[in-house]
């Protein structure tokens, strides 16, 4: 893993958890604004994957758990990917909330991922 990407994606979800919790405290349902921030999540964590398959070859291999950063990593792609299409459904206040709460988690996440990379 890329500790400067790492960092960028933890970056990207708190800004995305911001977004999402600003338009729940207007009371807006989620908007391509909200929505694009989870895309955006997603699709770095899907980059993410596939550093984590190149980095081994290229001589930069995890010093943790293999196991459980992987078990991180995949539940990290699933979490906004299943919270968007439950926004898609429920278009309400609450959907920007929960979007929150998945970017907050997306975070930390990655974060725990760093540590047992390194």
């Amino acid at each position: 893993m890329i500790a400067w990407y790492g960092v960028a994606v933890i970056v990207v979800a708190l800004a995305a958890a911001v977004l999402c919790s600003a338009e729940a405290l207007r009371r807006r349902s989620p908007n391509d604004f909200t929505m694009g921030a989870t895309l955006v999540v997603a699709l770095l964590l899907v980059a993410q994957i596939v550093v984590s398959i190149v980095a081994p070859f290229a001589g930069n291999e995890p010093v943790g758990d293999p196991l459980e950063f992987w078990m991180y990593l995949v539940v990290a792609l699933l979490l906004p990917l299943g919270a968007g299409f439950w926004a898609l459904i429920d278009r309400t206040r609450w959907a920007n909330l929960v979007l929150a709460v998945v970017h907050l988690s997306v975070a930390v996440m990655t974060y725990r991922m760093l540590v047992i990379w390194d």
